[in-house]
């Protein structure tokens, strides 16, 4: 089997955007989870963060070390392997039985889910560049869905069954879904012009410092990106405390249901890929940016704890999801039309400059909730994107980061 001349079929495409939800949320699993993880390993309160940490450790360094390799191995092959060993850290997962195996298994799991991002560029490579960006929107709206549905289910399965049964049935699902991918993907060689037969890993890795510096349209979309995704994981590390506080006492089964409302914004995914392949990314760029700015004071519009309280912090969440989903897609739409011989490359320093932010965020909301409370949260989360916007505004017109 090799790559189609035409593009990838519609089916593949959506092959791929499951297979990039159902990877992408073993980073996620963990979160609602600390609690009884802890509890059971006898994991120390102040401890119980590492639980997600360790999964965030791998991921980032699976995002700079491994997705990059993409441009010198065969992607199917290469994904494989690394789903593979996601599922070795799931399973270890799900049987370790103490701390420090728990929190191994993690960081295997986090290192093994960035196959999710050797999948995103192998997508736009299937497709040809008039359909570029509404192929890798398809693709990422799976992979958003798997992040916004991750919690909420592993909420669901851990009470019906038990945290350990989220990991073990995962490790099963990623065997059986690596089979079907198996059968199901064109091998794809990658073909890097002059430097292909020569190319070595550590020639690889130093190739990236030169990108990052040589490449002020990949810097700006992944900055832009940063400053919604610091947004996004600051309001939804920081609403579950509000919605479980005195305002409105939400059980956990009912801050999984809230979550749900994430789901909505996965829809900008394909919109976005779509208004990219038109050449609007420019003012898309802007809108999405000034929908993540505005979900944050529409919360002030009333007082929490009421039903429009409730309503309005429920559109928020949606239209956070929707700018910061939007935003992504047009990003990549750009960096993926920069070179396809070190498409992997751009991608691995595209997701981990904003995983950075994100990583940036979560701390901010833990520690403004306890301070401030909401109003001092809010109030951060606005300035982010708004940080953002202000480099934007800097941008000049028929730039390539313009689209």
């Amino acid at each position: 089997m090799s790559l189609p001349a035409a593009g990838a079929p519609a089916w593949l495409t959506s092959l791929l955007a499951l297979a990039c939800g159902l990877i992408v949320a073993n980073i996620y699993y963990a979160q609602p989870l600390i609690g009884p993880i802890a509890a059971e390993l006898g994991l120390s309160p102040g401890a119980a963060g590492l639980i997600v940490t360790m999964t965030q450790i791998g991921y980032g360094a699976g995002l700079l070390l491994v997705v990059p390799v993409a441009d010198l191995l065969e992607n199917r092959r290469l994904a494989l392997a690394v789903m593979g060993l996601g599922a070795l850290g799931l399973a270890g997962a799900a049987m370790a039985g103490q701390p420090a195996a728990f929190l191994a298994a993690s960081l295997v799991i986090g290192l093994g889910s960035v196959s999710v991002q050797i999948l995103v560029p192998y997508a736009a490579h299937l497709a040809p560049e008039r359909k570029r960006g509404q192929v890798v929107g398809n693709v990422m709206s799976g992979l958003l869905l798997g992040i916004m549905l991750a919690r909420p289910v592993a909420s669901l399965v851990a009470d019906w069954l038990s945290w350990r049964a989220v990991f073990a049935l995962s490790a099963g699902l990623m065997l059986a879904l690596g089979l079907v991918l198996r059968l199901a993907m064109p091998p794809r060689h990658p073909r890097e012009p002059g430097a292909a037969p020569g190319l070595r890993y550590g020639t690889l890795l130093r190739s990236m410092g030169r990108l990052a510096l040589g490449s002020p349209t990949l810097r700006r979309r992944a900055l832009y990106q940063a400053s919604l995704f610091s947004a996004f994981s600051l309001f939804w590390t920081v609403v579950p405390l509000l919605l479980a506080g005195p305002e409105y006492r939400f059980s956990q089964s009912g801050i999984a249901l809230f979550a749900l409302a994430g789901v909505a914004g996965a829809v900008a995914a394909p919109i976005a890929g779509r208004v990219a392949d038109r050449g609007w990314v420019r003012p898309a760029t802007g809108l999405a940016m000034l929908a993540v700015a505005l979900s944050f004071p529409l919360t002030h519009l009333a007082a929490p704890g009421g039903g429009t309280g409730l309503g309005l912090l429920l559109a928020a969440a949606v239209l956070l999801d929707f700018g910061v989903s939007a935003n992504v897609v047009l990003g990549q739409r750009v960096i993926f039309a920069l070179g396809a011989e070190y498409r992997a490359r751009l991608n691995g320093l595209y997701m981990a400059t904003f995983f950075l932010g994100g990583a940036l965020g979560s701390a901010l909301g833990g520690w403004s909730y306890a301070a401030g409370g909401w109003p001092l949260a809010s109030g951060i989360g606005l300035a982010l994107p708004a940080l953002g916007l202000l480099y934007y505004a800097t941008e000049r017109r028929g730039t390539p980061a313009a689209g």
